[in-house]
């Protein structure tokens, strides 16, 4: 087990190169213990080749990396003992049942018949797998197979598990159930590395993100620190007539209107103080606003910021909350 002053993942001057072309360009990561660290890019920035590295399935030119405490290069067995990794492509035998290749991963483990049945039967249960684990896999929906893989994943109990991109190609209702099964995971206190392309993914489950382009980490912090680095922030004032709106327009320095639908925008930090400072501007120009709502920079801004393109690709329409 990682000790609790030890980061789940360190990494410092990580570099690779395929064919004499650049893929990372010197990466550091510090990932603390039972968190969920998001690892955000367009396909090509590099992210399966850091998990790759840290997984110790291909070695880095250059840079160290420690897992749990252990250096990836020198102690690859004991790495290998802390972590599972779970990618976008399933491993999953199809013709196999689902208890089968649950089975096959418990021996794999080496776990006793009896522990490894225990084992099997626990995570069909916590998974919603158990009326199908007699089924062959090839019969499984793409939600019911990733959760499959990720449960393979964790016969071992590993303490850090990489995620590369485990949502691509889900509906919203896998993607949602998806991501409570990774809450839940890390409330046990697993560290989850998560690999997506999904904006509102990171924005929903990481603790940290990272955005990765051309190599790079170009971004690192919480979501609502990198939202904030981005300006773009504005109130928007709706009003029940067109003199109402003109009238707002000319007192609100640096406003802009849209006539047609009789809005204001104004250009505000979301501070409560200015705010309140706004309205009451308006209230003793006896101008009603109807209605008003806040918008912040979101991760799509923040992308566009740091890397000077659009988003890696465009969020599936999903309806979540944060707990």
């Amino acid at each position: 087990m990682t000790a609790p002053s030890e980061p789940a993942i360190a990494a410092e001057g990580i570099c690779k190169s395929f064919g004499g072309s650049l893929v990372l360009d010197h990466i550091d990561l510090h990932i603390a213990r039972g968190t969920i660290f998001a690892l955000l890019g367009p396909n090509g920035a590099g992210k399966t080749t850091i998990v790759r590295i840290l997984s110790t399935l291909i070695g880095a030119d250059s840079g160290e990396a420690r897992i749990g405490g252990h250096d990836i290069r020198r102690h690859p067995d004991e790495v290998r003992g802390l972590i599972g990794v779970t990618g976008q492509f399933s491993a999953l035998d199809e013709l196999m049942t689902g208890q089968e290749n649950l089975q096959l991963m418990a021996d794999l483990n080496h776990l006793e018949r009896a522990a490894g049945r225990a084992r099997v039967s626990e995570l069909l249960d916590r998974f919603e797998l158990t009326d199908a684990a007699p089924r062959p896999v090839s019969t499984y929906s793409g939600g019911m197979k990733r959760r499959l893989d990720l449960a393979m994943t964790l016969v071992g109990r590993p303490d850090v598990i990489f995620l590369d991109e485990p949502t691509t190609g889900l509906d919203p209702r896998s993607r949602r159930t998806m991501w409570d099964i990774i809450r839940s995971l890390v409330s046990s206190g697993v560290t989850i590395f998560l690999t997506t392309q999904y904006l509102d993914e990171a924005d929903q489950l990481a603790d940290r993100i990272a955005v990765l382009d051309r190599g790079r980490i170009v971004a690192e912090g919480t979501a609502g620190e990198l939202k904030r680095r981005i300006p773009g922030g504005h109130v928007r004032l709706e009003f029940s007539d067109a003199d109402a709106l003109r009238r707002a327009a000319a007192l609100v320095e640096g406003a802009s209107t849209d006539d047609e639908t009789l809005l204001l925008h104004v250009a505000h930090d979301g501070s409560v103080a200015a705010l309140r400072r706004l309205l009451d501007e308006l209230d003793d120009a006896c101008i009603a606003v109807e209605h008003l709502s806040i918008h912040t920079p979101d991760l799509d801004d923040v992308f566009f910021a740091v890397t000077g393109h659009g988003t890696p690709v465009e969020s599936l329409p999903v309806t979540a909350s944060r707990p």
